[in-house]
């Protein structure tokens, strides 16, 4: 039972980071119906710009001095990498999704594709093609509560994803851009209309879906403690499968499946082998694909031809 608690604690903690992945997905796939295969490498921008935050910081001063990283200075790292991201999701979506927005499905998917080909090797070319030790922004602490090991580390993966997808959930059902999104997902036309601005609303939506995956990329480099340019590939793979899983295009689904895709991940490694950890995900999404395929919390849309 005690291993079993273990793994359902790692699980979360893992889920918890490719749920705040996935709403990038989900959210972007809400308004353009566009699978962004470029987030993952958002993703990894997002966690590199976290390290390069704390190195001008002076984290290695303080690894040196044996002193803990101020928690200022972290939160700063934090929102550092999220505007950073959020930067790099608009300028993508201006550059490389807006000119083919009215273009046929397949040119913005393969579109996608390429711009993801793109941020892999420009990131290998910049960040150099050597996996980092990820900074100890957090140092550290285990504690045991009845033979079960937890970490701050898994606390606070925990509690800062749970605080973000709180506020993106407040954002989008109590503000106006929140509106508008919901707006434009239904239909762009129409809400163009109403007076909406459908540029800004699809460009707030690309920054907020890339500052979550920032956020994410932060956190799996403080679990995980090693960060390379490819990184985003095979994460960013699992939390579209959890997106799908959920529901893409919903914004519970996505927190649901990328909790699910993780507890799976952990059970499968713990219990099977962990040679079988990265496998387990796309099974799921054979299995969704071939029973349930709206996902679990989407919904069955009529669409005219």
């Amino acid at each position: 039972m005690t291993e079993f608690i273990q793994q359902v604690i790692n699980g979360l903690s893992l889920g918890s980071i490719y749920a705040l992945i996935a709403l990038g997905y989900t959210m972007v796939y809400g308004i353009l119906r566009l699978i962004n295969f470029a987030h993952g490498e958002v993703f990894m921008v997002g966690a590199y710009a976290g390290y390069y935050a704390a190195s001008a910081f002076g984290i290695d001063a303080y690894e040196r001095g044996g002193r803990a990283f101020p928690l200022v200075l972290a939160v700063a790292v934090l929102l550092l990498a999220m505007a950073a991201a959020a930067a790099l999701g608009t300028t993508i979506e201006l550059l490389a999704y807006r000119p083919v927005r009215k273009a046929p499905r397949l040119t913005p998917l393969i579109t996608a594709i390429g711009v993801s080909l793109f941020l892999q090797n420009a990131g290998m070319l910049v960040f150099g093609p050597n996996p980092r030790r990820y900074p100890p922004i957090l140092k550290e602490v285990p504690f045991e509560i009845g033979g079960v090991i937890v970490t701050n580390i898994k606390v606070t993966i925990f509690v800062v994803a749970l605080a973000l997808m709180t506020a993106l959930r407040f954002f989008v059902l109590g503000t106006w851009t929140g509106r508008a999104m919901r707006a434009v997902s239904i239909h762009p036309d129409a809400a163009r209309l109403m007076g909406i601005d459908v540029d800004r609303t699809i460009r707030a939506c690309f920054a907020i879906g890339s500052a979550l995956a920032a956020a994410g990329g932060i956190l799996f480099g403080l679990d995980q403690i090693m960060i390379n340019p490819l990184m985003g590939v095979l994460t960013g793979l699992k939390a579209f499968v959890a997106a799908v899983l959920g529901g893409i295009g919903s914004i519970p689904g996505a927190v649901l499946g990328g909790v699910l895709i993780g507890l799976a991940e952990q059970l499968t490694a713990g219990y099977l082998s962990p040679d079988y950890r990265d496998a387990i995900t796309f099974v799921i999404l054979i299995l969704v694909l071939m029973l349930k395929p709206e996902g679990l919390l989407g919904v069955v849309k009529q669409e005219k031809v």
